[in-house]
């Protein structure tokens, strides 16, 4: 699909982006508010959050370059050690920078 982004083209691709964020958001929530909060959905919600951003990290441990790998390397390091996400995920981050300026 082409798409013209001169004029009016990139503003509406931008809105329907936004119209379909909110949708999707908007339609968890009332999906949601049907569905009664016990024990196996909470596990659901909980096992499901992970599974996502192990699909996200996955591939990028497999083809990512070196840098990637060791900023990987290091979030999981500084996770399990400290046992808080924004120190980790700023070791990671800070490992791929420095890795890639050297």
């Amino acid at each position: 699909m082409w798409v013209e982004t001169a004029g009016t083209g990139a503003f509406m691709v931008i809105l329907a982006m936004a119209v379909v964020t909110l949708a999707t958001r908007w339609g968890g929530v009332f999906v949601m508010s049907w569905i009664p909060i016990g024990y196996r959905v909470k596990q659901f919600i909980q096992a499901m959050s992970g599974s996502v951003l192990i699909a996200l990290l996955a591939p990028l441990a497999v083809t990512g370059d070196h840098g990637a790998r060791l900023a990987l390397l290091a979030t999981a390091i500084v996770m399990l050690a400290l046992k808080r996400p924004l120190p980790a995920i700023a070791a990671g981050i800070l490992v791929a920078a420095l890795f890639r300026q050297l």
